[in-house]
């Protein structure tokens, strides 16, 4: 394979910055949740299209009916998520808001274990009880703070299931779509959703701020469309357990740019839970790789007996 022309442990850490700057932008609005929401995915969706219509649009003809179904799940399922997650920026900090947020990999782990009855070793188990003992740690400091506090730490965790649950049925998706059209149908799909959902509210798609606005387009173009952009080109370089690890220093990039953004002090239980976590999804992931490994040598020994 060629040799990339810049770092991709470089390109990568850029990516997390930009992906670690989502809590910060929705902390300068002062819009409702869904609006943001809207905007972010309604932008992100624009953004897509012209790539969309050149190289991808001819592919919608190949998307059965069950994939067609999945897109509308998965983008109905983000919406949510979404919602929920900013939502949540408003009773607790960006410190617990995006560690509890970054629990996906576990709650992946659960959902695979009831719906594809997938088994796991003793160490994914004990990694799961770590990061679950992490976060209750991060729960029980903000309670001390207030009740406001916590109902935003369960809002967060909410919103965690709903991104893992878009994340299960986009991958089933994703083996036969390329990247590109399923973005934009599901970022198009959000957008319709959240509009039908401010709508609903009786929430207001403008006039707002400019500091809104800009907020609006950098959720779009920062974490969505550069952060995300940038993890898929590091894929080639780099193995995507690499990647995996690399995204969880979202919440501590999070936590500096809100220290210094916006003067948000981290707690020592915020802190101390945040680690406990992270060390219980580092040592799921690691394991989890050792297990493709043994399986990939198992196939491969298999081929060469036959």
């Amino acid at each position: 394979m060629q040799e990339p022309k810049i770092n991709p442990y470089f390109v990568m850490a850029i990516g997390v910055i930009s992906v670690s700057a989502s809590a910060i932008f929705v902390k300068f609005s002062s819009a409702p949740s869904g609006v943001i929401a809207f905007y972010r995915m309604f932008f992100s969706a624009l953004l897509t299209l012209p790539v969309f219509l050149m190289k991808h649009s001819r592919e919608i003809q190949q998307i059965t009916k069950r994939d067609w179904m999945f897109v509308l799940l998965s983008g109905t399922f983000l919406a949510f998520h979404f919602i929920l997650w900013f939502e949540s920026l408003n009773y607790t900090s960006v410190a617990s808001s995006t560690v509890l947020v970054t629990l996906q990999p576990l709650f992946a782990f659960v959902g695979t274990f009831i719906f594809f009855k997938e088994r796991y070793t003793k160490i994914a188990i004990l990694s799961g009880l770590i990061s679950v003992g992490g976060s209750v740690l991060i729960s029980w400091g903000d309670f001390r703070i207030s009740g406001a506090a916590l109902w935003g730490d369960i809002l967060a965790l909410i919103a965690c299931v709903l991104v893992t649950i878009y994340m299960l049925f986009g991958q089933t998706v994703r083996k036969r779509v390329s990247l590109i059209t399923y973005t934009f149908l599901v970022y198009s799909v959000s957008s319709l959703v959240l509009l039908a959902y401010i709508t609903a509210a009786g929430q207001k798609l403008g006039p707002y701020s400019s500091t809104n606005w800009i907020c609006f387009v950098l959720l779009a173009v920062v974490p969505t469309i550069l952060g995300h952009t940038l993890f898929n080109w590091s894929i080639k370089w780099l193995s995507a357990s690499t990647i995996s690890m690399g995204i969880l220093f979202e919440p501590i990039g999070a936590s500096i740019l809100a220290y210094y953004l916006i003067g948000e002090k981290i707690l020592w239980t915020q802190a101390a839970g945040g680690v406990i976590v992270l060390l219980g999804i580092v040592l799921f992931i690691r394991d989890d790789r050792k297990g493709r490994i043994r399986t990939k040598l198992k196939k491969e020994q298999a081929v060469q007996t036959l």
